[in-house]
């Protein structure tokens, strides 16, 4: 049986975490770290947990995870970056779901993060956790950056176009939209109910959204070239989802049976990919829940742009669920161990 502890286990991605692991055969969570709610139960704080979860919610402190085998950390950005290595050292592995360690180069997380980065080595030491494309460096890493969400969806979008080099990599567009879950659980203006329902809105545009280096370090890897990206995110009035629509330049003509046939090859096996048939693009709705990113796409014959849209849920592939896929890779359990759900409709 893994052991783990969840530092953050009160926000979204935390208790996130809680209902996906509690029905993993092979874990026990043993703690629960949160700022405001220590000493009280987790049904608590979160009611549709009652008789689910009996851990003890904790104060965060390095001495919390003793006796855990794995540590989710499901902090804001600035705090795993501290804690994470101490937890290493303890012989601890541990899945960083915040932004700490996803970026290799410190100055661009200081540029865009406006904090110290974590030391240079412990950037190397890290592993950038999206399976589909890392999966071999992930099973013996002792530190795991969780991929955000929409760099998850943006990067699976563009992955086989990018890798057999068929699009003009200076030209890259991804629109995306998420529901308010992705915000967090934190009070704000932006998330207030009068301001997001029935409204549709941009924000951080012109390529001010901290995601938008972590999709160019994914996309540069894959071209071998660097790459620049216009990432364009958008909040739209729903809980959970991303839909990201992405627009890429093709090299050579080339019809959307071809482009299905390249993604499916490129896929093959992977358990949480699903590519749609020709004609039918992913609707957040139908990943909902589930540890899916379903893709589908269509070639625009007049412009010679290929449209790719992928479709997630921010809280589960986007971050909890493939915080657990990693798990599963950690300790050479079947990747799909805990995950089996499938999306809830409607």
């Amino acid at each position: 049986m893994i052991r783990v502890g969840i530092a953050g286990v009160t926000g979204y991605t935390g208790v996130e975490l809680v209902r996906l692991l509690r029905r993993h055969p092979e874990v026990e969570v043993r703690v629960g770290t949160s700022e405001h709610y220590q000493g009280q139960p987790p049904d608590r704080v979160y009611p549709h947990l009652q008789g689910e979860a009996e851990f003890p919610i904790v104060a965060l402190e390095p001495g919390a995870f003793a006796g855990c085998d794995a540590v989710f950390l499901a902090l804001p950005h600035g705090v795993a970056g501290r804690l994470a290595p101490a937890l290493v050292e303890q012989g601890i592995r541990v899945i960083d779901l915040g932004a700490d360690f996803r970026l290799r180069d410190p100055a661009a997380y200081q540029a865009w993060y406006r904090q110290e980065p974590p030391a240079p080595d412990w950037l190397r030491r890290a592993v950038y956790g999206l399976p589909e494309l890392f999966r071999e460096q992930i099973r013996g890493a002792q530190l795991v950056a969780n991929p955000g969400c929409y760099p998850t969806a943006c990067t699976l979008a563009a992955a086989p176009l990018i890798v057999h080099d068929l699009v003009d990599r200076r030209s890259l567009i991804f629109d995306a939209k998420s529901g308010v879950s992705g915000a967090g659980r934190g009070l704000s203006l932006g998330v207030h109910f009068a301001e997001v329902n029935e409204n549709f809105k941009a924000y951080n545009i012109a390529g001010a959204h901290r995601h938008t280096p972590e999709i160019e370090q994914n996309l540069t890897a894959l071209a071998g070239e660097p790459v620049t990206v216009t990432f364009t995110p958008h909040l739209v009035p729903m809980t959970r989802g991303i839909l990201v629509t992405a627009y890429f330049q093709l090299k050579e003509p080339a019809s959307a049976t071809q482009l299905l046939d390249l993604y499916r090859t490129f896929y093959a096996g992977e358990p949480f990919v699903r590519i749609r048939p020709e004609g039918d693009l992913p609707q957040t709705k139908q990943v909902w829940g589930s540890n899916y990113c379903d893709i589908g796409l269509a070639v625009d014959r007049r412009t010679g742009r290929a449209v790719v849209v992928a479709a997630i849920d921010n809280l589960v592939k986007g971050a909890a669920g493939q915080a657990v896929q990693n798990l599963n890779l950690l300790w050479g359990l079947p990747e799909t161990l805990g995950l089996e759900g499938l999306p809830v409709y409607p």
